[in-house]
């Protein structure tokens, strides 16, 4: 994820990671992981999504009606924030595996208790497999290291996790038009889920739904057709056809082992 950016003024500098003050928005902050742009807030409006792919999220959750949400992955927990400023009667729950990240949000991109939220060091999918079934509404994917999603929230069996504690996922990837990892995070999600369907556009970033119940994929689509930056929704129907013959991912043993192994709660 980029956006245009004109003499920013770094504030904070941790390793690969800086905030940044944004000269467009005086309130805006980002926070920039190595060469990506890792998440962005607005101080004085916690209902601001800055980045397109967090609005067609939250497109998507709205119209499921998703209450309670999971977050697996969040850095400055853009999305979970405005959901919970929006609903704060809702349960917005977040799990970061990067203290440093969570350290900086704190001190310097405004993460702070708020009703609503929750926000906890530790792994997404070992924190997902203790949760029990039907618990959560949705469970939102927004994890990288490098480009790329980590491949044990990607795998089929990750996928079945996911559905026994939501019956909706949303995940969240960067690919290009090839659509390589669209197909496979695509596969992965049509084991567990009876509907797959995309938003996105035809590079860049592509958000991947699996949904137990048919979607309103014309009201999605109309919405997030209007949104500033808009996305082509993909069907149920056209999904199928564009990854079929494609194998899902699957948990290589001892990787998985490691993860679930390493809950670092706090």
């Amino acid at each position: 994820m980029s956006r245009a950016r004109t003499a920013p003024v770094v504030i904070a500098r941790h390793g690969d990671l800086v905030v940044e003050r944004d000269p467009l928005r005086p309130s805006g902050r980002l926070l920039r992981q190595g060469d990506m742009d890792a998440s962005y807030i607005d101080l004085a409006d916690p209902s601001h999504l800055e980045f397109d792919y967090l609005r067609w999220m939250r497109i998507v959750l709205r119209s499921v009606r998703a209450r309670r949400v999971l977050h697996v992955g969040g850095g400055a927990c853009a999305l979970a924030r405005a959901l919970a400023a929006e609903d704060p009667s809702g349960r917005q729950e977040v799990c970061e595996v990067d203290a440093d990240v969570l350290a900086l949000s704190r001190e310097h991109l405004g993460l702070h208790r708020t009703r609503g939220l929750r926000v906890r060091h530790a792994e997404g999918r070992a924190f997902v497999a203790g949760q029990a079934r039907g618990s959560w509404d949705a469970i939102v994917v927004d994890a990288f290291v490098g480009a790329a999603v980590p491949r044990t929230l990607i795998t089929a069996q990750a996928a079945a996790e996911f559905a026994r504690a939501a019956p909706v996922a949303l995940v969240n990837v960067v690919d290009n038009r090839s659509a390589g990892q669209v197909r496979a995070v695509g596969a992965a999600l049509a084991e567990a889920f009876a509907h797959v369907f995309t938003l996105g556009g035809r590079a860049g970033n592509t958000v991947i739904a699996g949904s137990a119940a048919a979607p309103s994929v014309e009201r999605i689509a109309a919405q997030a057709a209007a949104d500033p930056s808009p996305a082509r929704v993909t069907a149920p129907v056209a999904v199928r056809r564009m990854i079929a013959g494609t194998l899902a991912p699957r948990d290589e043993v001892s990787s998985l082992a490691i993860v679930l192994s390493g809950d670092l709660s706090t």
